[in-house]
Order: C-alpha cells, then structure tokens, then sequence
C-alpha cells in the first residue's frame, strides 16, 4: 500500500499497515471506498443495534470495530504506538474513561447545549485518538449517537454532502477548526456543528 494521507489524517506504521485484510489495496481512493462500504454497514447496523452505551468505552471499541472491522484486523483494539496526534499510548484508557464520565455529567446536568456537548465529545476524542486509523470517523460517529441517545436531538451535518472524506473543502474547515480547539478556542468547532 503506497499512498499519500490527506491533510488530518494520521499516518500508519508498518506494523499497522500489515493489519490490512485486503492486499490488493494499494492507493488511497481504494483504501477510501473499502473503509466507507464498511462505514456504511456498520450504520446499518447502529440503526438496528438494541442496547449499548456510547459512554461506555466497551461500546467505544465495539462501534470502532463495526466501522472497520471488515478492512482492519487491529479494528476496535487501542493504538500501540506514538502519533503525529493523540495521548501517550499508555493513557488511551484513562484518558478516555475521563472523557465518558465528563461526557456523562454534562448530559445528567445539562452542562452545555446538545450541539456544545457533541462538539466537545467530539474533539476530546479526536485529541486521545484511541484508535491507529478512522479516529475523525468514529468519532463523528460517536458524537452523533451521543446527540441522539442522550439528548434526543438530530445528528450534525459534518458534510455538505456524503462523505466529509471527499469534500475538501468542508474538510479543510473542519480540521481548521479541531485546531482551533487544540489551541483552547472552541468557538470554530461550535460554529461548524452548528452550535
């Protein structure tokens, strides 16, 4: 597999990359399509799934699992090494539990607005990336079931149209405003949720 990562996009180790299931993948669009037919079943199945907490991190790990398990054998199992993003390897898991409890008391408290809230989810997860890949994806995902489970409220349009993947520009504004958030300002990430 040989191919550049777009703007965002966490590269992925050797190790990593062996844990394709398809070797006759070997460019980004074909990487792309694979991941989002997995995507697209993996919502299939959130529109059925009876049960299962996305404040949970089991849950966590079951919805990264469902959106690429069918691509990536280390699916839904927490990245081993160092990234360009994310928190030490060794603090995925505490990092992440002190996401959900927050996520949790902003939802039984009314903290913030459902749109702040999301928003907030969103980017704290990003800022952990748990995962080697599909970090953005999932959780985008994961702030939409947040949205909808905790406070019956529709999910964000993260694209103008399908696929945030294929819409540069929409992209481009996206990661212009996680990195805002990075920075402490939050306000762009809101304004991008439509919050």
């Amino acid at each position: 597999m040989n191919f550049i990562e777009p703007d965002g996009a966490t590269p992925l180790d050797p190790d990593e990359r062996l844990g394709l299931k398809f070797s006759h993948i070997t460019t980004r669009g074909q990487l792309d399509e694979l991941e989002q037919s997995n995507i697209e079943q993996a919502l299939g199945w959130l529109s059925r799934r009876r049960g299962g907490d996305i404040l949970d991190d089991v849950f966590v790990r079951t919805l990264h699992k469902r959106l690429f398990g069918e691509v990536w054998s280390w699916a839904g199992e927490y990245r081993k090494t160092e990234k360009n993003i994310g928190v030490d390897p060794l603090q995925i898991s505490s990092q992440l539990r002190m996401l959900l409890d927050d996520a949790r008391y902003w939802v039984e408290n009314w903290t913030y607005a459902p749109l702040e809230a999301a928003a907030r989810f969103h980017h704290r997860m990003v800022q952990i990336h748990p995962f080697a890949n599909g970090n953005g994806r999932h959780a985008r995902i994961a702030a939409d079931i947040l949205l909808e489970d905790h406070y019956h409220h529709p999910p964000i349009i993260w694209a103008s149209g399908f696929d945030l993947q294929a819409d540069s520009n929409r992209r481009a504004a996206y990661i212009t405003a996680l990195r805002a958030a990075d920075a402490g300002d939050i306000m762009p990430l809101l304004a991008f949720v439509g919050g």
